[in-house]
Parts: structure tokens; C-alpha cells; sequence
């Protein structure tokens, strides 16, 4: 198996179908990854999307059997210093979360709930039940009930969700997630979400052509943040984080890292309205 870096985010590393490890610095640690779109499918498109080949569509049909199969085996093997220390680099020997995530979004999956009790399943009966477990979801399918009890087994098996949330303008979300879904669907199904779950928010910010986001698309960020706790929406915090691997989307080329300053900066600006922010630069 490839040595994993925070860098190199590859599902195949383990050789497997549905389980890949992965070095997460928002998790601090090695995330095990539950891929639910191995066809690369997925209902947005992210300018700095990692995944190559992306294609419109949601997420096939699972076979859970082997799904079950491949995390059992794997958690076995992952759990052993030996393995760490020969695959994963300082300082993230140690493995973190159980992530349901992949190549697109999991919440397409009309098999999520049972997806999501499997895996439950075999975390307590590999003594884990305390392993974090994180649902990582770009939020647009909440409102659908099939996704909804997913979700709350989730939450009461102690799990988290970590709710996309780039931009809170109707442009700003078409030009970076490439997403339909307006602002206001976004806050009823981060609504939803925080009812559910535990929930953090999760934010990418770049640079498009070397500039960073405006003033106007950050000044409606932080009023949507402000609004929302105001409201009473439960929000732990904001994962706010850049770009760590190359993007593999179109116009790609535009992209670039913006610099720690600035999303400290930003983070500071976060905290101003409330809420507790991790930065992953």
C-alpha cells in the first residue's frame, strides 16, 4: 500500500471497493473513508474537486455484505502500530473516524440508512463504538426523508455531520460547488441537519485568478453564520481549511492556495459572530 500523506487522497490506497484510508488533517489523524460513490458520481461539482473524472449522477447501488466485509478486515489491520508506522506519516499515527464520504455525495445513496446501521454494527462488535464517526455531506439532499433517519442514527450513536458550506450567495455557490440549490435550501437543510446530528460547518476557501473571495461574498458568509445562531440553529463550529491536493476539475488552473494569513484572518472574522473555528491551512 501506498505510504498516505495529507497530500494523497487516493481511494484505492487499501485496494479495496468501498473502504480507503486516508490522512486528514481536518480529523488530525487517519480517517477511514466509507466510499459510496465508486462510480465518481456525485450531484455537485466543486471547482477544486480532487476526484478525476467526475460525472453527474448519484451513487450506485452498494452491496453492503462486502462492504461490511472490507471494513472488518481493514480495521483489524489499521489498529496495529506495525501497519501505522509503516503506512501513515508522523504526526497522524493514529486512526481518527469512521467517514462516510468518497468519490461524491454519500447522501445520494437510497441505501444510506442501512449503510450507516452496518457500520455501526461492526464498530461495536470490533470494541469501537467510541470512534468518531463523521458524515461528510454537501448538505443538498436533507430534506429528502429517506436521508433524514440516516442521519439521526447517526447522531445518537454519538456521530457528527460536517455540512458543506463554501458560500452563502446564489453565485457564489454556482461558481464554486457548481450547485443549483439556492442559500435558503441551504439553511433549511442545515436546519434540518443540526437537529438531527451534531453539526459542523465545513468551508473551503481559494483563490479564483489569484483573488480571493470579496468582501461582499464573505460579509453574506458571516451574516448567514450570525443569522443561523441567532435563529438557534445548533452549530459546534467551522472547519475552515484550503486547498491540499490538486483539483481535477475543469479550470483547475485558476485555483490556487490562499495564503495562512488570510484564512486566519478570516477565522478570526468567524469567531467575531460566534462560533468556535478549526483551521486547516
Amino acid at each position: 500500500m501506498t505510504r498516505l500523506t495529507v497530500t494523497d487522497h487516493d481511494r484505492d490506497a487499501a485496494g479495496l471497493t468501498y473502504v480507503y484510508p486516508v490522512v486528514s488533517r481536518r480529523a488530525g489523524g487517519v480517517s477511514v473513508g466509507i466510499n459510496l460513490n465508486p462510480n465518481n458520481a456525485c450531484n455537485w461539482r466543486c471547482v477544486y474537486c480532487q476526484v478525476p473524472g467526475l460525472v453527474r449522477g448519484a451513487a450506485p447501488p452498494i452491496d453492503v455484505d462486502r462492504l461490511e466485509a472490507e471494513l472488518r478486515g481493514f480495521l483489524g489491520r489499521a489498529q496495529r502500530q506495525e501497519w501505522l508506522e509503516r503506512n501513515v506519516e508522523e504526526p497522524y499515527r493514529r486512526v481518527v473516524d469512521v467517514a462516510f464520504s468518497g468519490n461524491g455525495e454519500p447522501t445520494t445513496s437510497d441505501q444510506l440508512d442501512e449503510i450507516v446501521a452496518r457500520v455501526l454494527d461492526v464498530l461495536h462488535g470490533e470494541g469501537l463504538a467510541d470512534l468518531n464517526k463523521v458524515l461528510i455531506t454537501n448538505g443538498s439532499q436533507l430534506h429528502r426523508p429517506a436521508v433524514q433517519p440516516a442521519v439521526e442514527r447517526l447522531g445518537r450513536a454519538g456521530g457528527e455531520a460536517w455540512f458543506k458550506f463554501d458560500s452563502a450567495t446564489a453565485a457564489g455557490r454556482k461558481a464554486i460547488n457548481d450547485a443549483a440549490g439556492s442559500p435558503q435550501r441551504a439553511r433549511e437543510n442545515l436546519r434540518i441537519c443540526a437537529g438531527l446530528c451534531r453539526t459542523r460547518i465545513q468551508t473551503c476557501v481559494i483563490a479564483i485568478d489569484g483573488e480571493p473571495p470579496s468582501e461582499a461574498e464573505q460579509s453574506a458568509y458571516l451574516a448567514f453564520l450570525a443569522e443561523e445562531l441567532a435563529a438557534g440553529t445548533a452549530l459546534h463550529d467551522v472547519l475552515l481549511y484550503g486547498m491540499a491536493r490538486p483539483p481535477q476539475q475543469p479550470g483547475a488552473q485558476r485555483l490556487s492556495r490562499l495564503p495562512d494569513a488570510w484564512l486566519e484572518g478570516f477565522a478570526a472574522r468567524i469567531r467575531g459572530v460566534g462560533l468556535p473555528v478549526i483551521v486547516r491551512a
